[in-house]
């Protein structure tokens, strides 16, 4: 296979602390028990995957997971992204470059066009493509065959998915945020593979303000060891909550932004129902910046409550702002 149909990571930093087998990989117990059953079974079948669909919110691990089951079937994976392939032709280029076996990996899949999708439903089942050749009279149609290979999808948002796609994975795993404890063993293999001395205490306080994410666990990490750089050569947990701290990151894992607006919705709407284009207004965020980053994390910690009306605080935010509901007459 060419050079070009083997991802290279840009960051080989980021490359480093991906886990490379399932027993590397912490955390997601669930997922990984049935992506082991279908990897240790077509591997015994000497076949290929069946197609698999990963959901959930960025940073969890899909592209991870997709590169294991790649190397545990012992085969080369192609990476990409739904908004990449705007074309029919964009997609069968990709189809028929791919070997017996293959990865294909598509990332944020409910991006893809119409058309494109629709190519993918004979691809996925068939094992191959009709495409056009010339236009107008002289149009005809070629069916090509390509190899049997296995198709990764990943997304953030499943419900954009059409239901004809999403039934064409025989696998659909989603992947939740992590607990504490998890979190805090990535980052202390991290710390490793990075060559650092972290307290175990250091790690924990760390894994507690990642938002249950190893991405942003990772990124907290190289933060915290440049801070800790300046003062000596391990990193305590003095310096994990002072580099935290001047990120503005709470010990819930709270930022500034996140704190604005509960605290908007707290003292300028009496805790709601507000709708979320008016909090995008008032914070100066785009309100789909709002809805995929900030508000999947406060509904999920149990800050915010969504409704059909808007959004209302829970008792949970109104006790972390120090509001006393009743002294303000508030409902």
């Amino acid at each position: 296979m060419s050079d070009s149909f083997k991802f290279k990571p840009e960051n080989p930093i980021v490359s480093r602390l991906r886990p490379t087998a399932f027993s590397d990989f912490t955390g997601q117990n669930r997922v990984l028990e049935k992506l082991r059953i279908m990897t240790s079974a077509a591997t015994q079948r000497q076949e290929p995957l069946n197609h698999i669909l990963l959901s959930g919110p960025p940073g969890l691990g899909k592209t991870t997971l997709a590169m294991i089951l790649a190397a545990e079937m012992h085969a080369n994976i192609r990476i990409t992204s739904g908004p990449v392939i705007e074309r029919a032709g964009d997609l069968a280029g990709m189809l028929t470059g791919l070997e017996y076996g293959d990865v294909l990996f598509i990332d944020e899949i409910h991006r893809l066009s119409k058309t494109v999708e629709e190519y993918l439903y004979s691809a996925m089942e068939d094992y191959r493509i009709d495409v056009m050749i010339d236009q107008g009279p002289n149009a005809r149609s070629i069916r090509l065959d390509i190899p049997k290979f296995t198709l990764v999808g990943a997304t953030t948002r499943t419900g954009l998915l059409t239901s004809p796609l999403r039934s064409r994975f025989t696998l659909q795993a989603r992947l939740d945020y992590y607990e504490a404890e998890d979190l805090s063993k990535i980052v202390e293999r991290s710390a490793k593979l990075l060559n650092l001395v972290i307290q175990k205490e250091a790690a924990f306080e760390i894994a507690c303000r990642s938002r249950g994410t190893p991405r942003i666990a990772n990124n907290l990490l190289f933060f915290v060891r440049d801070y800790s750089q300046q003062n000596s050569q391990e990193i305590t947990l003095a310096h994990a909550q002072e580099a935290l701290s001047l990120l503005d990151i709470d010990e819930h894992g709270l930022d500034e932004m996140d704190k604005r607006i509960l605290e908007m919705i707290g003292q300028n709407y009496n805790g709601g129902p507000v709708g979320a284009n008016t909090i995008a207004i008032a914070i100066g965020e785009e309100r789909q910046t709002l809805e995929e980053v900030h508000e999947p994390f406060l509904i999920q910690e149990g800050y915010l409550q969504r409704t059909p009306q808007g959004r209302i605080l829970t008792s949970k935010a109104w006790q972390l702002l120090g509001i006393d509901r009743k002294r303000e007459n508030l409902f």
